[in-house]
């Protein structure tokens, strides 16, 4: 027990899990649940299913934009944003993104799923906070994203 509060047991497993590591464990984990939201409004790439508006419909009660509008800006968002995530492109904007769009979900659309909604915010939070890590586009094209610190 002693070993463990002096602090020598954390740094001996540090090197396995470098911040970085966990940053792309936190890109990947989040980036399947949205895909795969996406994936169930279109059937190849970008081809929307015939009840892509009625099944929006159906999930999003709110009439606050246009629902054909609405359905193509979440599919291209669902299709588009976890892929450009995995990769580390634009990775603390897109994070932010999701943040607001998961908040709004979260507030307006489904209270009650809240125990998962903690979840996805749990993986984009340390995203936002410290960027995509080393392991990604964001790190490589440092020239492209300079108006916000990788």
């Amino acid at each position: 027990m002693a070993y463990w509060r002096r602090g020598r047991l954390p740094r001996r497993f540090s090197p396995f899990f470098h911040d970085d590591m966990i940053l792309l464990a936190s890109r990947i984990g989040i980036a399947p649940v949205l895909f795969l939201a996406g994936q169930a409004k279109v059937e190849l790439l970008m081809t929307f299913q015939e009840n892509a508006s009625d099944m929006f419909r159906g999930q999003y009660p709110l009439r606050v934009v246009y629902q054909e509008f609405a359905v193509h800006i979440a599919a291209y968002a669902e299709q588009a944003l976890p892929v450009l995530l995995v990769l580390g492109l634009l990775t603390r904007p897109i994070a932010v993104v999701l943040l607001c769009i998961l908040l709004g979900i979260e507030f307006f659309l489904r209270p009650v799923a809240w125990p998962t909604h903690i979840s996805w915010a749990a993986l984009l939070l340390p995203l936002i906070i410290r960027g995509p890590g080393a392991w990604s586009l964001d790190r490589v094209i440092g020239g492209l994203n300079a108006w916000y610190r990788v």
